[in-house]
């Protein structure tokens, strides 16, 4: 499983251009690799848990990024136009609910994203430390039923064919 994780961010890492930074987040090298250590990951899990926020982004490549993601107790709702993501389930468990649709369904912060309070219908499963999950554009997807989630999200920006 590490070997495939690290498989999963050394091609996060080469699949595109640097565009743009968000705030805090180290911009991607076009030159260089980047590597994450097991105790920089927990260390920013901790700090979203003390703080009592649910994302650090640890790498802006522009179409590309690399988060660590915390969810407590809260029901997740979510739908993107042109992002995929891939995340690796660090520690907690939870269902994850992909597909059907948003129920109040209400726009985002960008064109083409969409949050809402639940999902309805689409699929249920469980997801523990250790499990993957991969979202296409368009699905919605969300988490539920979790007293307390980590998880390592890479999100992909589609692109558009040549």
């Amino acid at each position: 499983m590490k070997s495939f994780r690290c498989s999963l961010l050394l091609f996060a890492l080469l699949s595109g251009q640097a565009y743009g930074q968000v705030a805090g987040a180290p911009l991607a090298p076009k030159d260089s690799a980047v590597d994450m250590s097991l105790s920089e990951l927990e260390a920013a899990a901790a700090h979203l848990k003390d703080a009592g926020i649910a994302t650090k982004r640890m790498l802006e490549g522009g179409i590309f990024s690399v988060n660590v993601r915390h969810i407590k107790g809260a029901e997740t709702a979510l739908q993107h136009g042109r992002i995929s993501e891939i995340w690796v389930i660090r520690e907690g468990s939870g269902i994850v609910a992909t597909g059907g649709e948003l129920i109040d369904q209400e726009a985002g912060s960008s064109p083409g994203e969409y949050r809402g309070s639940g999902i309805r219908g689409g699929h249920e499963s469980l997801i523990k430390a250790g499990d993957v999950v991969f979202v296409p554009p368009g699905v919605p997807h969300g988490i539920k039923q979790t007293d307390s989630i980590v998880y390592l999200n890479i999100r992909f920006e589609l692109r558009d064919e040549d």
